[in-house]
């Protein structure tokens, strides 16, 4: 099989989409033949998107993980990462797709629909000592880290002195990797905490970025479509420039922001490439700066 790339490239992101190319989308849209009753089937329940990643509607309760899903995701993270990633979305889509085909629920050369049809994306935006990575199957985030830039640092004569990311470029890193989801009450809670962390006071600051994502969160709660709500890009464009103070993410600020995000969604986890995904994330980097 065979994927379609398209990228789009600007200073300081790049996006890689992938596709199934004509003859694998012909191919993986023939139906799987499940084993006949009587000749040893296994009634175990295929792997869906929704068992293994947060992401919501018809991908998340109709769509199993296929081979070729797979694949794509396998191709994209190599071409982006150079290697695919130990424990990300690629591998475990992987390992979900062989339990899949174990059970005949899927060919080997097949795609799911909404996957075969939307691809998969892989965005990489440059930040300061590294960049961020995040991953999408049918535009929703299944996965995202930060890594170290190895050209910055390593001392010797001319070395660049690494710079660490600050919690204003990491709530920045999460409006690019999530920029177009809806502003929920627990994007608010996680961005309170981190004004909180940046700033040193618990008071929300009037007219802040902690202040603007509650009235985000709290106007959406109304809004009949997600075309009228507010979005986290809306909100975290230029946190930076919005926080009075600023200073270097570490990992008690990545903790305090997890867990008021966790705390304030009903199933108790945080958004892929959302706010403490990419807080905890830079955290990850600026341990790794030395």
């Amino acid at each position: 099989m065979v994927s379609t790339i398209l990228r789009r490239t600007t200073e300081s992101s790049r996006t890689y989409h992938f596709l199934l190319s004509t003859q694998a989308r012909k191919m993986s849209q023939q139906q799987p033949r499940r084993p006949q009753q009587g000749q040893g089937q296994n009634q175990d329940e295929p792997i869906k998107y929704g068992d293994v990643f947060p992401v919501g509607g018809d991908l998340a309760d109709d769509q199993t993980i296929a081979p070729q899903d797979a694949a794509m995701m396998q191709s994209a993270e190599n071409i982006v990462m150079g290697q695919t990633r130990k424990g990300g979305p690629a591998a475990v889509m992987q390992s979900a797709a062989t339990v899949n085909e174990r059970v005949g629920a899927v060919r080997h050369d097949q795609a799911s629909d909404i996957p075969r049809e939307q691809g998969v994306t892989v965005t990489e935006t440059r930040v300061p000592g590294g960049r961020v990575v995040t991953e999408f199957v049918a535009g929703q985030a299944v996965g995202q880290c930060m890594e170290a830039d190895p050209t910055i640092g390593g001392g010797g004569v001319g070395a660049v002195e690494p710079t660490k990311l600050t919690i204003g470029e990491a709530l920045e890193a999460a409006a690019i990797a999530a920029g177009n989801q809806p502003v929920e009450q627990s994007d608010a809670a996680a961005v309170q905490a981190a004004e909180a962390r940046a700033t040193g006071s618990n008071v929300t600051l009037p007219g802040g970025v902690a202040a603007e994502a509650q009235a985000a969160a709290d106007s959406n709660v109304w809004a009949l479509r997600d075309e009228e709500k507010t979005k986290l890009g809306d909100v975290l464009s230029d946190a930076a420039a919005k926080l009075p103070a600023d200073k270097p993410v570490e990992r008690d600020d990545a903790a305090r922001v997890v867990g008021a995000e966790m705390r304030n969604k009903p199933d108790a986890t945080t958004r892929p490439g959302g706010v403490a995904a990419s807080v905890a994330a830079a955290a990850r980097l600026n341990r790794d700066t030395i």
